[in-house]
């Protein structure tokens, strides 16, 4: 046995955690100039929320620590505990937390504040890496190389999988009114997919969201008619025998409630979600004093930074305010106003970095467990960055999402951290599974 394998941190993969470290600082400092006030120019004010996102900054660090101490085997023994306790935090939390900003996710202490839901991230990642790496799972093939595949084919094992992932969105869109949060457990079907899920499913997914969108910039009526006169058109280029009329039939009669339900849905969401969407499809007249006061602020801020940015500290609009959240969701303004195209571009570029790393991590584990869990976080850190960016710059709803490892926040920047540094040490035990 090697020496070094004694050392406390052996094995680790030191580039992913320099680049957690590099998006951090650089997020610290943007944080500091998104709220930057002349009256308190010291940036270790932990009056200040860069002062106290330098506190939680020490907690990451603590925890980040903490979990590479840890045997690794120990996520894979407690993984459905910290799922069942951090959904029972989500579910106590509308009962026992505090209301911010219209929804009560928080429990409050003093000046900082949890958000369970945040943590529910890699709580289901680690309790879906169990579910599909559990050997003693109902498989239609017992071979190792098939077994996973066979694994999702499977109608029942399927079904617990999307539960798996389910559950904590319907609690934390029904209980708590944190649709961006729920929203996030749809990333996950990317790890399914990756283990076997039929493409099938994502073509229907995104046939049901272009459906979504149509449905909401056409009449309802037009959009049917216009269905079925492509469902019979079909029969150009397939036989019309009794199979395929049954199949077309059943797709149409899909579509049409897709479009119905769409429609419903709509009707009965909060107005301030309506509003989101409008602006999003430009549909009506948008006032952009008041629904549309956000997006267009945050396209100002990242516009007038041109190629090389106005520089740090000296953004105007964020310096004034006009950017809403400008540290939290809208962090990204700050970076495209002060370091222009070319400092978002690295930015973007150094989380797409880190993403990557994750998957090619992910795809030299020994363990299925461990695969499957890395794959989970490389989805998580897409899916925020997709969407955090795209709504920044009005491709995405509002829909009020942090950058990973960017945005003001300690639930936010813990959760990322554990989601992030289990794999690390996932990965870093791979190493003695070889010995």
């Amino acid at each position: 046995m090697r020496r070094d394998e004694h050392k406390l941190f052996y094995g680790v993969d030191r580039i992913t955690i320099l680049i957690y470290a590099l998006l951090v600082i650089m997020g610290w400092l943007n944080i500091y100039a998104a709220v930057y006030n002349e009256a308190h120019q010291s940036i270790f004010d932990t009056s200040q929320k860069y002062g106290k996102q330098l506190i939680w900054i020490g907690g990451a660090i603590a925890l980040a620590t903490f979990i590479l101490i840890i045997d690794a085997n120990f996520y894979t023994v407690f993984a459905y505990f910290f799922y069942g306790f951090l959904l029972l935090a989500c579910i106590a939390v509308p009962f026992l937390g505090r209301e911010v900003k219209g929804s009560r996710s928080w429990f409050r202490f003093g000046d900082f504040g949890i958000q369970p839901a945040e943590f529910m991230k890699f709580a289901t990642n680690l309790a879906l890496a169990k579910f599909l790496s559990n050997e003693n799972i109902e498989v239609e093939n017992s071979s190792r190389r098939t077994r996973l595949s066979d694994l999702i084919k499977n109608y029942k094992n399927t079904i617990f999988a999307v539960a798996i992932l389910g559950l904590p969105l319907v609690i934390i869109k029904l209980l708590q009114d944190e649709t961006g949060l729920a929203i996030v457990f749809m990333a996950f079907i990317i790890t399914l997919y990756r283990e076997g899920l039929s493409i099938n499913f994502l073509l229907f997914g995104l046939l049901s969201a272009l459906l979504f969108v149509l449905s909401l910039v056409m009449d309802s009526k037009t959009l049917i008619i216009s269905l079925s006169v492509i469902s019979l058109l079909s029969f150009v280029f397939v036989r019309r025998t009794r199979k395929n009329v049954i199949i077309v039939s059943i797709i149409l009669a899909a579509a049409s409630g897709v479009v119905l339900g769409t429609n419903y849905v709509y009707e009965h969401l909060e107005p301030h979600q309506k509003t989101r969407i409008d602006v999003l499809l430009g549909r009506g007249t948008v006032d952009l004093k008041k629904e549309g006061y956000n997006v267009n602020q945050a396209k100002i801020a990242i516009g007038s930074g041109g190629f090389f940015g106005k520089g740090y500290l000296q953004g105007t609009q964020t310096k004034y305010d006009f950017v809403p959240e400008q540290d939290t969701d809208f962090i990204f303004c700050t970076v495209g106003e002060e370091w222009g195209f070319l400092g978002s571009s690295i930015v973007i570029l150094l989380e797409l970095t880190l993403i990557l790393r994750v998957i090619f991590m992910a795809e030299r584990q020994r363990s299925d467990f461990s695969r499957i869990y890395g794959y989970g976080v490389a989805s998580v850190l897409f899916f925020h960055l997709a969407v955090n960016v795209g709504m920044t710059i009005g491709l995405m709803p509002v829909i009020g999402i942090p950058l990973p490892f960017f945005s003001y926040g300690g639930s936010s920047l813990w959760s990322f951290t554990i989601l992030l540094f289990i794999f690390i040490k996932l990965d870093a035990n791979r190493l003695l599974i070889l010995k």
